[in-house]
């Protein structure tokens, strides 16, 4: 009887353990399909939103299919072809064996772009158009179309393109400041006018800065992936598994000049606030706020009795800026803007470059080791909230270089207290010359130049130009000198 009792146990345990190796075994075999949700509807588990926003196959990986396909579309390839002069750029070897006057050389560029709206128009680096005599585009599906410049930034090293083109595939708009670290995303190009092509990688870092040595003003924020990106990706798309654009590629950092495990993206944060400034007003509305700043480093937070190792230090606050009108002091250690916490420099960057001059502004910062705010209102470069404009008038076009008064900002920094800036460069003697874009000028005839008209008047309404002298873009001096 005991033994029938012990078999019947035996079998019993046995059937169960069935059941369950089957249950477990179809669990393994077909998981459950996750499909990407719209952003509108929110989880009420953090784990199960971030699943959510991904596509996972049956077999368990990560699915990019989806996303790849709503995007390569929706990216294009950008052909540039710019004149060079054959003249000598450099003085020194002009003086030693004269002015030679070879003829301009084509030189072709290349690098992709994103198509943002159905009727054409397209947002690329400002890098990859920059000088360029004319602009062509390819779609996915091989059309061709001559591209209108609609405006450029180079700020955020973000330009704005149209093409004469309607029902054109685009990609939709994401949300940058959402992404995590570790997420997946996709780098979409179109390098080599081959269509459109794919790699994948996580986010790495956000808000990252680099150095760039040109002297300018920069928003750099950039987020940070191992996607693999190579020439000619700058301008594309860096887009998340649900298909939506949250950067535009824009960069990698490598010794060779080919991928190397780091390239860096524009935020579409910082992207969306600069095309619809393009797209109406034809210039970038650029806030600021009217500060120089560092980073909060172990030094500073000891010097300034802080707690811990936060914020954006205000090493100078500008005359007549925003931060002076609220009333913010040197020292004083920024550490929300809008409520959002910023810890670096290029946080701040972001959040300031996502507003327009007028708009109005909180600041968290502490001062002597105590926790304030204020209320601010966000000027422009030249200290005002009015709106800038792309129309230049004829007196600050010379020589084809429309030309622009220096901000006190550009003075302090080259030790000046006079000069033009050359804002555009088209065809003219300038260009012939070898000037570039950033140049100032700081002289003309002889006569210092202390506004664009100067260089007209000076010039005598450009029929005469002697000689013009001033500072290159990396602060170098020039002069160029000779008979007419």
């Amino acid at each position: 009887m005991k033994g029938k009792y012990l078999l019947g146990a035996f079998l019993m345990s046995l059937l169960g353990a069935s059941i369950a190796l089957f249950a477990y075994t179809r669990i393994i075999e077909k998981p459950v399909q996750v499909v990407s949700k719209d952003s509108s509807v929110v989880e009420s588990q953090g784990a199960k939103a971030f699943l959510t926003s991904l596509q996972v196959q049956d077999g368990g990986q990560i699915d990019f299919t989806y996303a790849a396909e709503q995007t390569v579309h929706g990216v294009v390839h950008v052909h540039t072809k710019t004149l060079m002069s054959g003249q000598s750029e450099n003085p020194i070897m002009e003086y030693f064996y004269g002015r030679r006057n070879s003829r301009p050389q084509e030189v072709q560029g290349y690098g992709s772009g994103v198509i943002m709206s159905a009727d054409g128009y397209i947002i690329t680096n400002n890098h990859v158009i920059e000088d360029a005599e004319s602009i062509e585009v390819t779609l996915n599906d091989n059309r061709t179309f001559t591209a209108q410049v609609i405006g450029r930034d180079p700020a955020s090293d973000i330009a704005l393109l149209k093409i004469k083109a309607e029902n054109l595939p685009y990609i939709k708009f994401g949300d940058s400041e959402t992404l995590r670290l570790g997420e997946w995303v996709l780098a979409v190009g179109n390098p080599f006018n081959l269509t459109s092509t794919v790699t994948a990688g996580i986010v790495s870092a956000k808000g990252r800065s680099l150095t760039l040595p040109d002297g300018t003003f920069r928003i750099e924020s950039f987020i940070q992936t191992d996607a693999a990106l190579n020439m000619g990706n700058s301008g594309g798309a860096l887009v998340n598994t649900k298909g939506l654009l949250v950067g535009i590629t824009s960069m990698i950092i490598s010794r060779s000049g080919d991928y190397s495990g780091n390239s860096f993206a524009i935020p579409v944060s910082i992207v969306k606030k600069v095309v619809d400034d393009l797209k109406e007003f034809g210039e970038v509305q650029s806030a600021r706020l009217g500060v120089e700043i560092k980073d909060v480093d172990s030094e500073v937070a000891k010097k300034q009795n802080l707690d811990e190792v936060k914020g954006v230090l205000i090493s100078r606050v500008i005359e007549k800026g925003s931060a002076e009108d609220a009333n913010l002091k040197e020292n004083d250690v920024i550490i929300k803007f809008n409520g959002v916490g910023v810890n670096t420099v290029s946080e701040l960057q972001e959040q300031v470059g996502k507003r327009r001059p007028g708009d109005k502004a909180t600041l968290t910062y502490l001062r002597n080791g105590k926790e304030n705010t204020a209320q601010l209102v966000l000027k422009n470069a030249v200290g005002t909230t009015s709106v800038v404009t792309a129309a230049i008038s004829e007196d600050k076009v010379v020589f084809g270089a429309s030309l622009v008064a220096l901000t006190k900002e550009e003075m302090r920094s080259y030790n000046v207290d006079y000069g033009v800036k050359i804002g555009e460069l088209n065809n003219g003697k300038f260009k012939d010359l070898g000037m570039k874009r950033g140049y100032i000028i700081l002289s003309v005839n002889g006569k210092k130049v202390k506004s664009p008209s100067d260089v007209k008047q000076y010039s005598n309404n450009e029929s005469t130009l002697k000689s013009v002298a001033g500072i290159q873009s990396d602060g170098g001096l020039f002069t160029f000198s000779y008979g007419n």
